[in-house]
Formats: C-alpha cells, sequence, structure tokens
C-alpha cells in the first residue's frame, strides 16, 4: 500500500491549525501537528485525525526561539523513521502565531520584537531548517491575514510581519523552485477563534461591524480556512505557486 504524504503544521493543537490539521487528514495525510504548551488538545487533535483513518504525532515547539529548531527537526526525523519508516515529509504549513493589538503609537520595542520572533524570523528559519527533510516536489503554506491588504487601526506591527512573510512565499517559490517545491500564502481574513483574546468570535459589535463589510455577509469561521490549506497540499494545487490566497468572504472589497 503506498504511503500517505505527510504534512507538518506549527500550532496545529487548537483554532486555525487545528482544523487545518483535520482538512489534512480529510484529504488523506498524515500529520505531524506541533504545540508550544496545550500537549493535552494536541492529542486530542492526534486521536481524531486517528479516527479519520491517518497517522499523527505531536511535539512540542517553540517557534519564537530559533535556538530550538535544530533540536525539533532531530526529533521531526526520528518520528518519521519510528512512525513512518521514512526520511522525508512532502508539505510544511506555518500557522504558529500570536495576535497583538496595539496602536501605531503606543507598540513596544517589546511586542514587535515578540512578533519579529514568532511572525517572521520563526517561518524564515523554521523552514531553513526544514528544507534538508522536505521531499522534492511538495510544498509549503505560509499563514498571512488579511490585514495585510486592508487597515484595521491596532494591527500595524502584527500586519508588517505577515506582508514579510508574504514576500518570502515569493522568494521561497523562485529559490526552491529547482526543487519542484511549491510556495503559496493562504491569507484569512476576520475568523471567529480564540486568536487576539476571541474578540471576533465573543464581542458581538465587533462581528457585526466585519460582517457588514464582508461581502458574503458574516465572519470567517475555523473550517473555512482548514480545507484551502489541505488543498494547497494536494495534487490537485500542483500548479499554484507563489499566489496570496485570500480567504475572507471578501472582506474590505
Amino acid at each position: 500500500m503506498a504511503q500517505n504524504n505527510i504534512a507538518l503544521v506549527t500550532g496545529g493543537s487548537r483554532g486555525l491549525g487545528r482544523d487545518m490539521a483535520l482538512a489534512l487528514a480529510r484529504k488523506g495525510l498524515d500529520v505531524i501537528l506541533t504545540y508550544r504548551t496545550q500537549a493535552g488538545e494536541a492529542q486530542e487533535v492526534v486521536g481524531l485525525i486517528e479516527q479519520l483513518g491517518c497517522k499523527a504525532v505531536a511535539l512540542p515547539l517553540d517557534v519564537s526561539n530559533s535556538s530550538t529548531f535544530a533540536a525539533f527537526f532531530a526529533s521531526v526525523a526520528a518520528t518519521l523513521r519510528d512512525t513512518w519508516q521514512t526520511s522525508t515529509f512532502q508539505f510544511l504549513v506555518n500557522n504558529a502565531g500570536i495576535g497583538i493589538h496595539a496602536a501605531f503609537a503606543e507598540t513596544t520595542e517589546e511586542q514587535f520584537d515578540n512578533l519579529v520572533r514568532i511572525q517572521l524570523k520563526g517561518p524564515f528559519f523554521l523552514t531553513q531548517h526544514a528544507l534538508p527533510l522536505m521531499a522534492d516536489g511538495g510544498g509549503i503554506v505560509n499563514i498571512s491575514t488579511g490585514l495585510a491588504r486592508f487597515a484595521y487601526p491596532g494591527y500595524s506591527a502584527y500586519a508588517s510581519m505577515k506582508g514579510g512573510i508574504e514576500v518570502l512565499t515569493r522568494y521561497q517559490a523562485v529559490e526552491l523552485g529547482s526543487r519542484k517545491i511549491r510556495v503559496n500564502t493562504v491569507a484569512p481574513g476576520a475568523i471567529a477563534t480564540d486568536f487576539g483574546g476571541g474578540v471576533v468570535r465573543d464581542n458581538a459589535q465587533v462581528n457585526a461591524r466585519i460582517a457588514s463589510v464582508t461581502a458574503l455577509g458574516r465572519v470567517g469561521l475555523p473550517e473555512d480556512i482548514g480545507s484551502v490549506v489541505a488543498f494547497l497540499c494536494t495534487d490537485d494545487a500542483r500548479w499554484i505557486n507563489a499566489q496570496r490566497i485570500e480567504v475572507s468572504g471578501g472582506q474590505q472589497l
């Protein structure tokens, strides 16, 4: 029996990452998902993936600490060997992140530096460390945000990092093209999760305001995003490369 492709999803224990991991499994991919502190939640996702008939392993990772990446990928290599009897995985989804809401004039250097480490430096060097274990012909999906296209006050630092990720995506696509590795960006609009303190999900006024400027008339849900990421990790998306796909229901058009 042919082995399933394997996807590595950072931040896969909750929110959008959880839905991405499950959507990948529904497409028949096995999953390595990472978590920072929520080991129990991560194991719950592993169980759900196994119920879908795929293999899954959860590994701890702090994307804000690039000095740990070499050790992390040593554990990935061991996991690939022990669980799948292979030395490579096919797809990397750079999803893990945080949101900091602060007016431009009040954003501190500490907040800015934290966002750099998690949203820009982390994915940059994590992907660099992943390359020796990635199979030729695979793919990378970098998660950005609709806020890199339209501006909501309070997200200048966060959106600036994601703008950097979108540029990085195009450079990665060019430089990894010789290995037939495709690199794309998925940019979610406002989603009802616990992200950023759950403001879109829990604040009815914010929710209604975003719905009013979205062509499809509602805020996004986690399950709106995962299926798009999973699609990009299939052969159906083999000719999509260096693209920014916004998944926002038509927000701020």
